[in-house]
C-alpha cells in the first residue's frame, strides 16, 4: 500500500486517525461527535479519499460543513443496524427520508407526521396510531436529529408525545448526502438492497476486505468458496494492511479472521462489557463450548433448553449480581444472550430451532477469579549447602 508512504510520520498518523474516525462516524459534522477533526479531515481529503477508494472501494465526499464516507449496504445481513432501532422504526425512516425530500427546509412536526403516515398509505403500509407506531416513528425522527438532518427550532420530538408541536428545520444538504444506494437504478426493496450491498471495483479483494473492517469476525464458512480462498492466500498481507491503515489488530485462526480495535473505537458493540447481558454471555460460553468429542469442532450445536438451562444456573448461582429486570423474565435474558451471540458472528440460528456457535468464541472464554490451580503454593525447594573454601580455610594434604 503506498497511500501512506509518502507522508511524514505525523501526517500518516493523522490519516490513519481521521480513516477511523470516518469509520465510526460515517457522517462527520463540525457540530457532531468527534466534530474537532472535520477540520484534519479537510486538510487529508486527497490522501483519504484515495486511501478508502483504493482499499475498500468507498467513496468519500468532504466539505467545509461535514465529511460523508459512503459504505456499502449490509445486504441481508440484519446486524449492522443501530441497536435503539426496531425494523418498524427503520421502516419509518425510509418513509421520513422519502417525505422531507419535498418538503422544504421547515415544518410543523404535527404536518411531517401526517405527510409520513399518508406516504405509508400509499407504500401500502399500515400504521395505526398506537403507542408501539409512535415509539417507532418517535426513533426514527429521534435518529434523524441525532444526525443533524432534522434541528428541533422551537419544541422538541418528545419520546412518545407526537401530538405535541415543534418547528422543525431541514438540513436538505446532509439530507441529500444520506441514502447510499442507487434508489433510482432499483426495480424494487430487494434489488435496492442487493444493487446497495455490491462489491467495490475490485470484487473479490474490496467484498472480502470490507467485511474484515466492518465485522467482528469473518469466519471462512459464511463466504463464498472464491473469497474464503483469497483471503487464505492473502492472510498475512491483509494483517499488515489493515493495521497500518486503520490500526485494526487481526487474529487468525483455523476457522476465520478477527480484526480487533484495540481501542474499541471502531465499534458500537461491546463484548466482553459491563451488562448484565454481556457478563451472562461471557459467563456462559464455556458451558456452551463445552464438547465430549476428542477434536474440538469448528460449530458448537446447542440447543434452545440448554441456553435456558445454562442462563438459568447462572442467575441462580449469582442472583444479586444481575438486573432484576433480567432475572425477572428469563425469556428475555436468554433473548438478548442469543442476539449479542448472533451480532458478534458468534451464533447462528439452526433450522431446527437450535444454536450454531462458532468455536471462535474460545477466544473470550473467562479465566475466573481465585482458580485452585493457580493459588497453589509451589513446594518449597530444599538446598542443599555445599562446602565453599575461603582464604582462611586450612587445605588439608594428604
Amino acid at each position: 500500500m503506498n497511500h501512506l508512504d509518502n507522508l511524514s510520520d505525523i501526517d500518516a498518523a493523522n490519516v490513519v486517525r481521521c480513516a477511523r474516525t470516518l469509520l465510526r462516524r460515517p457522517l462527520l459534522r463540525s457540530d457532531g461527535p468527534d466534530g474537532e477533526l472535520l477540520s484534519l479531515v479537510y486538510r487529508h481529503r486527497a490522501t483519504l479519499q484515495d486511501l478508502f477508494a483504493g482499499l475498500l472501494g468507498y467513496r468519500l465526499v468532504v466539505e467545509r460543513r461535514f465529511a460523508r464516507l459512503y459504505k456499502s449496504g449490509p445486504g441481508n445481513d440484519d446486524t449492522r443496524g443501530l441497536l435503539s432501532m426496531s425494523p418498524r422504526g427503520y421502516a419509518y425512516l425510509a418513509l421520513t427520508l422519502a417525505v422531507l425530500t419535498g418538503i422544504g427546509r421547515q415544518t410543523l412536526l404535527s404536518r411531517l407526521v401526517a405527510d409520513i403516515r399518508s406516504a405509508a398509505v400509499e407504500a401500502g403500509i399500515d400504521a395505526p396510531d398506537d403507542i408501539s407506531e409512535r415509539r417507532a416513528l418517535t426513533a426514527a425522527l429521534r435518529h434523524l436529529v441525532s444526525l443533524g438532518v432534522l434541528h428541533e427550532t422551537e419544541g422538541s420530538v418528545a419520546q412518545d408525545v407526537l401530538p405535541q408541536e415543534a418547528l422543525i428545520t431541514i438540513d436538505t444538504d446532509l439530507l441529500g448526502q444520506l441514502v447510499t444506494g442507487p434508489v433510482g437504478e432499483a426495480q424494487d426493496p430487494a434489488h435496492l438492497v442487493e444493487l446497495a450491498a455490491r462489491p467495490g471495483p475490485r470484487g473479490i479483494e474490496h467484498a472480502v476486505r470490507r467485511r474484515l473492517v466492518e465485522t467482528p469476525l469473518v469466519l471462512y464458512a459464511d463466504l463464498p468458496d472464491e473469497q474464503a480462498e483469497w483471503l487464505r492466500r492473502n492472510q498475512r498481507k491483509e494483517t499488515a494492511l489493515l493495521e497500518q491503515a486503520f490500526g485494526l489488530h487481526t487474529e487468525c485462526r483455523v476457522e476465520g479472521v478477527l480484526a480487533a480495535d484495540p481501542e474499541d473505537f471502531l465499534t458500537d458493540l461491546s463484548f466482553p462489557g459491563v451488562s448484565t447481558v454481556a457478563r451472562i454471555t461471557l459467563l456462559a460460553l464455556p458451558d456452551l463450548l463445552d464438547s465430549e468429542d476428542e477434536d474440538a469442532p469448528a460449530r458448537y450445536v446447542v440447543t434452545a433448553e440448554r441456553l435456558r438451562e445454562v442462563c438459568a444456573g447462572l442467575v441462580e448461582d449469582y442472583p444479586a449480581a444481575w438486573s432484576k429486570q433480567f432475572t425477572d423474565d428469563l425469556d428475555r435474558l436468554v433473548a438478548e444472550v442469543t442476539e449479542l451471540l448472533r451480532r458478534m458472528g458468534l451464533a447462528a440460528r439452526t433450522d431446527d430451532g437450535s444454536w450454531s456457535v462458532s468455536a471462535a468464541a474460545h477466544r473470550w472464554l473467562p479465566s475466573p477469579d481465585g482458580d485452585p490451580e493457580r493459588e497453589q503454593q509451589p513446594e518449597p525447594v530444599v538446598v542443599q549447602e555445599v562446602p565453599s573454601w575461603s582464604l582462611f580455610d586450612e587445605e588439608n594434604v594428604s
